[in-house]
């Protein structure tokens, strides 16, 4: 393996009646709140008036930024990071999906930088601090309740960029289950395929003697693809939303990728098409994932194998390499589609007319993926093949 350092401050408060917790964290870091939140679904399944009461009775004063969008846009982060300024805010509490989070990591890094917070996010200028972060997770899926990611789009160039900073990690996080029992069937569908596809980034790498890093990934999609079917039987079941909760979390906390690189051009290539077609992300990486490994079966075949034999129960007696690798990918986008997940562009009407603009979106930044490094001839390729 690669050697490496690993660091992760976020604070997980994790488990049910975690909810409770949230006053005393809060109080950490001083009395003026800016509550960051979507599109309303908090205030229909109740959390709203739980954070709202909770922290009036502490006497927290609260100014509110709703309406985050769910590719949460530059715009939406500006009319934030303006609030924090003008409200001397202490703690921003983002109560959400990964949307929410990301939006809200580039409003704390922004309040306290007196750069641009675009040219942050295109690493244009670097910065030094950060208003705190706490978050309540409602939605199983991106992991951005423990890590330092977000992606942000700016709607004005059709660019949507993930970037990330040692100050953007969130203070604490309550990741409560019952918090997810509302959520609807096609986004606890979208989690799964997210927080699948997470793994599977970080699966395909060239790093050697991973042999227990492999084996906590394995274990992570072995868990998702045994709950998920019991979950979407019944949304309401706590103990199953508990699982996928947790495995949404460890799929991207880092701990997957100690020693790694993983690939991520998968990811890349998606927030190029969302970025024009403001499409559902897992919505994206479930159509694009399959693909991107056909296209990468003549990169170390014995990573696509190792994932077909040990998660996918691709049985490879008798078979070739390419046989049972691509059985696999078979069965990933079978499992994916069981679920109710999309498989072709064309499923959200995209068609060949933007393929140029999105390979270019894409590439623009030149090669990119760590196990296999993609041009914009490669990119236009794959999206032609997934249209």
């Amino acid at each position: 393996m690669d050697p490496f350092v690993f660091h992760n401050p976020t604070k997980l408060i994790f488990g049910k009646g975690q909810n409770e917790s949230l006053v005393n964290e809060v109080k950490n870091f001083g009395n003026h709140v800016l509550l960051v939140y979507g599109g309303g679904s908090i205030k229909q399944n109740g959390l709203y008036d739980y954070v709202i009461t909770q922290l009036k009775e502490a006497d927290i004063k609260i100014t509110e930024l709703a309406g985050v969008e769910p590719n949460p846009r530059l715009t939406t982060v500006r009319k934030g990071i303006e609030l924090c300024r003008s409200n001397d805010i202490d703690l921003v509490l983002a109560v959400g999906g990964g949307s929410v989070i990301d939006a809200s990591k580039a409003i704390v890094v922004g309040a306290k930088s007196e750069a641009d917070i675009w040219d942050i996010i295109k690493k244009k200028a670097q910065p030094t601090d950060a208003l705190p972060l706490g978050t309540i997770l409602t939605l199983a899926a991106t992991g951005s309740e423990m890590n330092a990611g977000s992606v942000i789009t700016n709607w004005e160039t059709n660019e949507k960029l993930g970037w990330g900073s040692p100050f953007s990690f969130p203070k604490f996080s309550i990741l409560d289950p019952k918090n997810t029992i509302s959520v609807p069937e096609d986004q606890t569908v979208y989690g799964i395929v997210d927080m699948m596809s997470h793994v599977i980034e970080a699966y395909f790498h060239k790093a050697e003697n991973t042999i227990l890093q492999d084996k906590i990934m394995e274990s992570i999609l072995l868990t998702v693809m045994e709950t998920a079917p019991k979950l979407l039987e019944d949304l309401t079941n706590e103990e199953h939303r508990e699982t996928i909760l947790y495995c949404g979390t460890m799929a991207l906390n880092g701990i997957t990728q100690m020693g790694l690189r993983g690939d991520w051009a998968t990811h890349n290539m998606e927030h190029a098409v969302s970025a024009v077609y403001d499409i559902p992300h897992a919505g994206g990486l479930a159509i694009l994932f399959p693909h991107w490994l056909r296209y990468t079966l003549d990169e170390k075949i014995s990573r696509h194998v190792q994932l077909a034999t040990r998660v996918l129960g691709v049985e490879p007696t008798g078979k070739t390499d390419e046989d049972i690798a691509l059985e696999g990918i078979e069965k990933l986008s079978a499992f994916w589609t069981s679920l109710g997940a999309p498989n072709r562009l064309a499923d959200y009407k995209i068609d060949e007319s933007q393929i140029d603009k999105m390979a270019s979106l894409a590439s623009n930044r030149g090669a990119f993926g760590n196990f296999k490094p993609l041009e914009k001839e490669d990119v236009t390729k794959i999206l032609t093949a997934a249209l």
